[in-house]
């Protein structure tokens, strides 16, 4: 199979960051990019679903959890804590 070269332009920070992931599993940039592109062709699309999510509830909850806010308080039991989660 003959090799061939491929040149793209990304955001600096976006690289440098999935760098960071493909050396946490142990790959590098080109390994990771080769693997999307064989998967892109055994799926006939993008290997995976692309679609609007909301994650602002999600982000306010990390928010949230990073700064302290908004959490409960300590239970005496598992049944205060049910009770507490139906509310």
């Amino acid at each position: 199979m003959s090799k061939t070269s491929m040149s793209i332009r990304l955001d600096s920070e976006v690289k440098e960051q999935a760098q960071q992931v493909f050396n946490h599993l142990g790959m590098d940039m080109t390994t990771a990019i080769n693997i999307f592109l064989r998967q892109a062709i055994q799926y006939q699309g993008l290997p995976f679903d692309v679609k609007l999510v909301d994650h602002g509830k999600l982000l306010q909850v990390v928010r949230d959890v990073e700064q302290n806010r908004n959490m409960s308080q300590p239970f005496e039991s598992v049944s205060d804590l049910m009770e507490d989660l139906r509310v």
